[in-house]
């Protein structure tokens, strides 16, 4: 379970036994840090962070803590142990002994789930590669970076398995992810969620709540996979990526509250005439990257997504603690469809909608999030709620893509949405207003205006530690 970082690419999956692989790697290495440097955190170079790194992959004691230059931070290939005699538990291959090579008529399939998944890693990276500049403090600029080196890990996660079980095409797909960038009218990221801007601290917090929590369920459903060392790379990644979603979750909480407290102490609903972000424009903000997040479940009926379970290459989210046969063969769902100019619900073959049923589950999941943070409201005696969209509302993909939406769900014209789409969703104007906001703070234990302190440090460090140090 320990990590060896005496060699160049830090492994725990004996990568020197494998002369071949290791070089492929080590040749890969440079273009990766070629990347990082154009593309990652800029002007972040010659900062001291103070960062976690992986050591083991028991999860009772795996995080070690210092300050490390971020070029320098140990990337590398981690995948939780081998699990006995490890069965395939869902689909036609139900009962057989999981793969540890790539079922060869599978071939296609599987590599292109791990290269969808990989390219969502450094595509997160570029998104907001210019946050370090207006960062609301030296916490919250701490765990940006940490977000970013883990992301960068998570694309080494899906890299060395094109590289140990894909050859040549492998290598290839592992280039191109580094060719893509996120908006780039050319060679754009393959999922759109991932070529939109995050241009502001407020975007990124929302966005490590909802689309890195897509993230969580789709890693989670891989870490069921068939294919042993897939899902052995996303166990792990799994435990990194926790620490992302809080991120989102606890900085979205603390504009909450700095809102809340603006209104408390200065009796005012104009949060903004104190430099403050109104419980509105949350709302506004929650409605854009629930939408955008949603849209990343893919098509509600998809016969691709039955393919990958029935294949046994995807599960659905905690497969093994769903109480049926794990066949599906015979079993129906019920999924939202729009009726005449309604939105209702029918059944639909269960093995078609596991996309919507990994949509469930995940918009479940947010509204446990979105409940936290009205408790925040409700502690300071202010009277509104944040609530979750209509999974109809500014959708891009499925059946709702063709139709418009309100928040709650109704049906509406073209012309209706045009004019009323900016009570729904951030106006120019409301990005302006935040971004107006975004300047940097980097005095040990201070934090802008608009957010509140954290309640406690990284690694229970005081509230000045210096998280970031400036050389």
């Amino acid at each position: 379970m320990s990590i060896d970082y005496s060699q160049k690419i830090p492994n725990n999956v004996n990568l020197n036994d494998d002369r071949r692989l290791q070089r492929a790697l080590e040749n890969w290495q440079p273009n990766y840090l070629k990347w990082w440097d154009d593309l990652g955190p800029n002007g972040s170079t010659d900062y001291d962070v103070y960062l976690r790194t992986a050591v083991s992959v028991d999860p009772k004691g795996w995080a070690h803590f210092e300050h490390v230059k971020m070029p320098d931070y140990r990337w590398g290939i981690f995948l939780t142990p081998v699990e006995g005699e490890r069965q395939i538990n869902f689909g036609q291959h139900k009962g057989e002994a999981a793969w540890q090579e790539v079922p060869g008529e599978y071939r296609g399939e599987l590599r292109r789930l791990i290269v969808t998944q990989g390219d969502t890693e450094p595509a997160s990276v570029e998104q907001q590669r210019a946050l370090g500049k207006t960062c609301p403090s030296l916490y919250d600029l701490r765990n940006l970076f940490q977000v970013n080196v883990e992301e960068g890990r998570h694309l080494w996660a899906m890299v060395y398995l094109l590289h140990a079980h894909f050859g040549r095409d492998g290598r290839e797909e592992a280039d191109e992810m580094l060719e893509r960038h996120s908006g780039d009218p050319d060679k754009p990221r393959i999922l759109q969620a991932f070529n939109e801007e995050t241009p502001d601290w407020l975007s990124f917090f929302m966005f490590t709540f909802f689309t890195d929590r897509d993230g969580k369920y789709q890693l989670a459903s891989l870490a069921e996979s068939g294919f042993d060392p897939l899902a052995r790379s996303c166990r792990f990644m799994l435990t990194e990526e926790a620490h992302h979603m809080f991120v989102g979750e606890s900085g979205v909480g603390r504009v909450i509250k700095r809102a809340c407290e603006i209104m408390r102490d200065n009796k005012t609903d104009d949060v903004r005439a104190y430099g403050g972000i109104e419980l509105e424009l949350l709302q506004k903000y929650l409605n854009f990257h629930f939408s955008v997040s949603v849209d990343l479940f893919g098509q509600e009926l998809s016969t691709n997504a039955a393919n990958f379970y029935n294949m046994g290459l995807k599960g659905r989210y905690q497969e093994t603690k769903i109480d049926d046969n794990h066949s599906l063969h015979d079993d129906s769902y019920i999924v939202s469809e729009i009726k005449g100019d309604v939105i209702g619900t029918t059944e639909a073959p269960a093995l078609t909608a596991i996309n919507e049923r990994l949509r469930d589950d995940y918009i479940a999941d947010c509204q446990l999030g979105v409940n936290r943070w009205n408790k925040i409201i409700q502690k300071l005696g202010i009277d509104f709620e944040l609530t979750i969209p209509h999974r109809a509302f500014h959708r891009g993909i499925g059946s709702f893509s063709s139709i418009n939406a309100t928040p709650d769900g109704k049906i509406i014209s073209q012309a209706e949405w045009e004019a009323r789409q900016d009570e729904w969703l951030p106006s120019n104007e409301d990005r302006e207003y935040v971004l107006s906001l975004m300047a940097p703070v980097t005095e040990p234990g201070k934090m802008a205006n608009w957010i509140a302190a954290p309640d406690r440090g990284i690694n229970n460090q005081a509230p000045e530690f210096e998280y970031v140090r400036f050389n």
